[in-house]
């Protein structure tokens, strides 16, 4: 059996580099379908990685009147504390907002100096709250609007990291969307070409296969070679895959490090490797063989 699958595999090697500029087409486009589904994973990964990392700094921020007293506060965030969807309650009184605003600003001196005109503290006691799980925080923002408290508050700043991770949700099922297309219109290409390859290659090859028949070949013999073509064009687009994926991450993450933290890109890369490597073989393997089987089935009467 050995035997039978290395003269094969030799017989397909030397098929590959007689095929020439047509053996280039399939893998080229083989390639470029393994690596519009690599660029997806690491896209849609970094974009996981973004969201969950915009998900954990979210929070709800309850802010209160300026005249509720801070024993009404903290029984609000006692409250608070009891309700199961809430990990932690921080009190942040008038004066640490304060604090925390200037050293947030320090480097704007024209909002200090406007902030030390008004004479008086103008922000709000507010409690922070984070959630256990982050789909939980409009149920928790839900809650506060209904709590026994809800007179004493001024607002709750909730809306906005809504928005912020909708608009994230969006933006990732849009990337699937358009990823998975392009993934599709070159996969149906490149079974196409590389099924007319080896059309082409049972055609030059018509005379051997008759006397390999009349000798007694195997039709698992006779097949063999052209599968095995298949997978080696899979197998050499996987690479230049990959490798083409490492350019352009190294080309690409220093001119949006300053947007997108390049650990959280790089860890989409690097940390799933084996897992992409895995996708990239199935796929490649799968349209390679799945072509090379239509054209075996088509053209290859045994």
């Amino acid at each position: 059996m050995l035997l039978v699958i290395g003269r094969t595999f030799s017989e397909s090697l030397k098929n590959f580099v007689r095929n020439g500029w047509l053996s280039v087409a399939a893998v080229t486009v083989l390639f470029l379908s393994l690596f519009v589904v690599s660029l997806l994973f690491v896209v849609t990964k970094t974009a996981d990685g973004i969201l969950k990392n915009v998900q954990e700094k979210a929070n709800v921020s309850v802010y209160f009147k300026t005249d509720v007293q801070e024993e009404a506060i903290l029984k609000a965030k006692s409250d608070l504390a009891g309700y199961s969807e809430v990990k932690s309650v921080e009190y942040v009184t008038r004066s640490q907002a304060l604090e925390n605003f200037k050293r947030n600003n320090a480097d704007e001196p024209v909002i200090i100096k406007s902030l030390e005109e008004l004479g008086d503290n103008p922000l709000l006691a507010s409690l922070v709250i984070k959630a256990n799980d982050p789909a939980k925080y409009e149920a928790i923002a839900n809650y506060v609007k209904e709590a026994s408290f809800k007179d004493d508050v001024s607002r709750v700043n909730y809306g906005k990291n809504k928005e912020i991770i909708e608009k994230l949700n969006r933006l990732i099922g849009e990337t699937k969307r358009i990823g998975l297309s392009l993934a599709i219109l070159f996969a149906v290409i490149s079974i196409l070409i590389t099924f007319n390859t080896i059309r082409i290659t049972i055609y030059t090859h018509k005379s051997e296969i008759e006397v390999m028949r009349l000798v007694g070949a195997s039709n698992m013999f006779i097949r063999l070679p052209f599968i095995f073509e298949g997978i080696i064009y899979a197998v050499i687009a996987l690479i230049l895959s990959t490798l083409f994926v490492f350019i352009t991450l190294n080309f690409i993450v220093p001119q949006i490090s300053s947007v997108i933290p390049k650990e959280i890109i790089s860890t989409a890369f690097t940390g799933n490797i084996l897992y992409l490597l895995g996708i990239q073989l199935i796929v490649g393997a799968f349209l390679g063989v799945v072509s090379s089987m239509i054209a075996i089935r088509r053209y290859l009467k045994i």
